[in-house]
């Protein structure tokens, strides 16, 4: 007898949960369904980008002056246009935007807060190497109407739910409603998102480190003391740890996510605050870390208690396994 895994697509799996909540408007289903539609949308071009004339530069730049790449474009808007007129968000934000995405005057305005990278790892494209979509969703504060910039500048520890989709060897989405982390794989000759990784749960120690070492000079003394340790032989704690690194969040903190480690981009001497984004891809990263029990951090405290104060704000960035993340805190705080 061939035993199989239950038979589930992303849209039932929605549709499932909102039946735990009676009072549901049906409003945060949608707007997961948008997304899903647009991951499609982006990952359809993805895997043609070799095909078609969509690789290489626009020769503009985003706010933290990367050069954009005709792939980020299309994936921005791809996912705005998914998004601006089902009714369910009322302001959204954008990586490769300077200031926060308004809603059409002709649209309803809803409840909810979207921030999103549209194509993280965007320096990988044309080396047809794994990229991502990251999101982070918010209940509005203000009170009615548009969204404003104090909606988009909300503290991790607010989201109502995060993910990341995969463009990979497969296509993955993978998202936390803060009951767990799900992950659903496309399967394109149906084009569903189905089912794969239930319930996700980050080892509590791992064997991995992931960062890239080709700034270890430029590091404080605290944090190449604890990329020394994790590379040294003792049989009783592990080590040496493997490194491995992509060069794409998204990737590289899912592989943290599934087998375990650490992955950190930390601040250094040319960039105290780091590269990464705080609002876009370090707060729904660690949701979601969190979530499969693992741990985050900037250094000093969880990265979901820092509060935004610009929507292109960076920060220092560590997540993965608990006891991992634990003791890379005690080395960057001179414990060890």
């Amino acid at each position: 007898m061939i035993l199989q895994k239950k038979f589930m697509t992303l849209e039932r799996f929605i549709y499932e949960q909102e039946q735990l909540y009676p009072n549901a408007t049906g409003q945060f289903s949608g707007l997961l369904h948008d997304l899903s539609l647009a991951a499609k949308l982006v990952w359809r071009e993805v895997s043609k980008a070799g095909l078609v004339n969509i690789l290489g530069v626009t020769h503009k730049t985003n706010t933290s002056g990367d050069v954009v790449k005709k792939l980020d474009e299309f994936a921005d808007e791809t996912v705005y246009k998914a998004m601006d007129h089902g009714g369910h968000v009322c302001v959204m934000a954008s990586e490769e935007n300077e200031d926060i995405l308004h809603i059409p005057d002709e649209y309803k305005a809803g409840k909810y807060v979207l921030l999103f990278d549209p194509l993280d790892g965007s320096s990988n494209i044309d080396a047809n190497i794994t990229l991502g979509t990251i999101f982070s969703i918010y209940n509005r504060i203000s009170p009615g109407g548009k969204g404003t910039l104090d909606d988009c500048l909300q503290s991790g520890s607010n989201q109502v739910a995060a993910g990341y989709i995969i463009y990979g060897t497969s296509t993955m989405f993978v998202y936390t409603t803060g009951h767990g982390v799900h992950g659903f794989t496309l399967d394109p000759s149906v084009g569903e998102f189905l089912l794969s990784h239930e319930n996700i749960r980050i080892p509590k120690k791992g064997k991995i480190y992931s960062m890239n070492e080709g700034n270890y000079r430029n590091w404080s003394s605290e944090l190449q003391r604890y990329v020394d340790y994790l590379k040294e032989s003792d049989k009783e704690t592990a080590r040496p740890y493997s490194m491995r690194y992509i060069g794409t969040m998204a990737g590289d903190a899912h592989r943290t996510l599934l087998y375990g480690g650490i992955f950190a981009y930390p601040g250094d001497k040319k960039n105290p605050e780091g590269k990464l984004r705080l609002c876009y891809e370090c707060n729904p990263m660690a949701f979601i870390i969190e979530q499969a029990g693992g741990r985050s951090s900037n250094g000093k405290q969880s990265i979901l208690n820092v509060q935004p104060t610009s929507l292109h704000q960076h920060t220092p960035v560590f997540l993965g396994s608990e006891e991992d993340v634990k003791l890379c805190e005690e080395f960057l705080q001179g414990k060890r």
